[in-house]
Order: structure tokens, then C-alpha cells, then sequence
């Protein structure tokens, strides 16, 4: 995989802002159809960075983690954005009967939560997203902490 990005997000509203960053570099990319998997421990920032997606695309409701429900689709301005959290699967295997099969055959931008849970059925991802908390040594414990990430692309 090449490293496309790597930075370090401030706060909150920067990682909403990265949101736009990165559905400009997916959608220069892949078009309105690819899989981007998030990874990240939780309170990372996964479900805001998804949120920044959506504000992008001038999304004004709530976003919130599908944990329970798996999935939360979006269709906006004929784009279809589907967001997954695979978090509370206990196997890969769960997936086969939940019928995402054609989603993931169809267009759309395809943005899967803790895409490690559905290995195995999962295909590899156009985009790999990691984030991570990030504290700098020079701020004190009192501060809200950072986020990093990095995006990495694969080659060809």
C-alpha cells in the first residue's frame, strides 16, 4: 500500500473537516464507488470522520455509529453512502446472512467500522483509514487529545 496521507488532527471539528479532504481524494480515485475500511480503537474518531464525509456532501442530520443496526445508509445527491460498524459481530461468517452481498456489488461509497471483524468476507479495501489517539508530548493532561491518521491507497 502507498501512504496517500498522514497527519495530525487537532480536534473534533478537524477531524469533521478531514471528512471533506478525504471524500475528495476518494471520489478523485475511485468515483462515487468504493470501499474504505476505518480502523481505529474506540473514540478514535471513525464515526466522525464519517460525519465529515456527510457534511461534505451537505448532509445536515445526526450520524451515529450503527452498532446495533450494522449498517446506516445515505442517499444524497444520487450518491449512495452506506456506513457499517462491524463492532459487535462475533464472526465474519454473520455477514452472509444479513444480505450485504449486494451492496457491496453495487455502486456507492462503502465506509466499514472495525473492517478487521468481517475478514475473510470482507473484500480488500480501495482506501485503508487509520486513526488513532494521539497525544504530543508537549501538551499537558488536561488537554482534549489529538487524533492521527493515515490513509493508505494500494498500488496500481
Amino acid at each position: 500500500m502507498t501512504e496517500a496521507i498522514a497527519q495530525v488532527l487537532i480536534d473534533e471539528a478537524a477531524t469533521v473537516a478531514f471528512g471533506d479532504d478525504l471524500l475528495n481524494l476518494i471520489r478523485s480515485r475511485f468515483g462515487d464507488t468504493a470501499l474504505v475500511a476505518l480502523e481505529g480503537d474506540l473514540g478514535a474518531g471513525k464515526t466522525t470522520l464519517v460525519r465529515g464525509i456527510l457534511r461534505a456532501l451537505g448532509f445536515t442530520g445526526a450520524v451515529k455509529s450503527p452498532t446495533y443496526t450494522l449498517l446506516e445508509p445515505y442517499s444524497i445527491d444520487n450518491l449512495d453512502l452506506y456506513h457499517f460498524d462491524l463492532y459487535r459481530l462475533e464472526s465474519a461468517e454473520e455477514l452472509e446472512f444479513v444480505g450485504f452481498e449486494e451492496i457491496l456489488d453495487g455502486p456507492g461509497i462503502k465506509l466499514f467500522e472495525w473492517p478487521q471483524r468481517g475478514e475473510g468476507w470482507l473484500p480488500s479495501p480501495d482506501v485503508l483509514v487509520q486513526l488513532a489517539l494521539h497525544r504530543p508530548a508537549s501538551t499537558d493532561a488536561a488537554a482534549p487529545a489529538q487524533r492521527s491518521v493515515r490513509v493508505l491507497i494500494p498500488d496500481g
